[in-house]
């Protein structure tokens, strides 16, 4: 439903998208996963038809975003990072003056409107101006929005982005139900867990380039081994704990100062477990925890890039590696 080959784009001197390839089967969910930065938006602009690309080419059903900008327009729904509603209309008003943009008659925009209310949990607030809507609630409404024209592609843009858990939750709900129904997503996230819970497949995008793709197992897969989790009761004595926990692993360990913790991949289970509590147990070093778990989707960002997908400050390219504190 959506696919893309070879998209390049440049904004002066900085190299946004460098070379991008990517496909969303029809009823899916493909979570675009990347740091600020990554270039996530710039793909989404060019899909979207917002931006073109200065190579390469996209195509949404079939059809390219560049020469038929307007027939997929009609088959998209765009939400981007921030909701972009009137605050001086009622969320009613926001909803039919989208459906009269996507030249719906009244009547149509009207029950359209109405539809995504109730699917949106905001009839009550359908009449109050928007400007009294909460941030979630502003949010849901722009959701709604995206939603008037019924999309066969939704296109999400970190829609989570600033909203508390619960409205989290409710809106990853919402998104399974769409999908459910047929509507082909992409989602743009920054947070793992959303790309972890909702996302058939996972694209991670790092400064341009796509640098790893599958499911979430298939890429913790990639590690190929568990990760011992160990956390110090004292920071003076972190070097220290690096140095036990990296004996035990088979690759430079990862230490995350701030919280005093170290961690690396470990082979054989349980018994790596033991055998860290043995050698911190002799090295006198005391631990306030220590865990044994399955690679989480930072982690397999951390080993292909050198930081965490959060991290806003990364290294320049050509120079991607790990690093020892994030």
């Amino acid at each position: 439903m959506i696919e893309a080959r070879g998209v390049r784009k440049a904004f002066g001197s900085t190299q946004a998208l460098a070379g991008v390839d990517l496909e969303v089967a029809e009823g899916t969910v493909l979570g675009l996963l990347g740091p600020n930065g990554a270039g996530k938006t710039t793909l989404v602009r060019v899909i979207a038809t917002l931006l073109a690309p200065d190579a390469g080419e996209a195509r949404v059903a079939g059809l390219d975003v560049v020469r038929q900008a307007a027939q997929v327009r009609r088959l998209i729904g765009l939400a981007g990072q921030f909701a972009a509603v009137d605050e001086t209309l009622t969320g009613r008003e926001n909803l039919e003056m989208v459906g009269r943009l996507y030249q719906l008659s009244k009547a149509e925009a009207r029950a359209r409107a109405v539809d995504s209310l109730e699917r949106l949990s905001l009839t009550d607030a359908a009449d109050r101006p928007v400007r009294t809507y909460s941030g979630g609630m502003r949010r849901r409404l722009d959701l709604g929005a995206s939603l008037v024209g019924r999309p066969r592609v939704l296109i999400l843009d970190e829609p989570t982005t600033g909203l508390d858990p619960r409205t989290r939750l409710e809106l990853w709900d919402f998104i399974r139900d769409l999908v459910a129904d047929g509507t082909t997503l992409l989602l743009t996230t920054q947070y793992l867990e959303e790309a972890d819970q909702l996302a058939g497949r996972i694209v991670v995008i790092d400064q341009g380039a796509v640098i790893a793709e599958g499911t979430a197992d298939e890429l913790k897969d990639r590690l190929g081994s568990d990760v011992l989790d160990v956390q110090v009761a004292d920071a003076a004595l972190l070097e220290r704990a690096a140095a036990i926990v990296g004996a035990l692993g088979s690759e430079r360990p990862q230490t995350d100062v701030d919280n005093r913790r170290v961690s690396v991949g470990v082979g054989g289970g349980a018994a790596a477990l033991v055998d860290a509590v043995r050698r911190f147990d002799e090295a006198g070093i005391a631990l306030t925890d220590l865990a044994l778990r399955r690679p989480s989707l930072d982690d397999v960002f951390l080993s292909l890039t050198g930081h965490h997908a959060t991290d806003t400050t990364v290294a320049p390219a050509g120079r991607r590696g790990r690093k020892a504190s994030t």
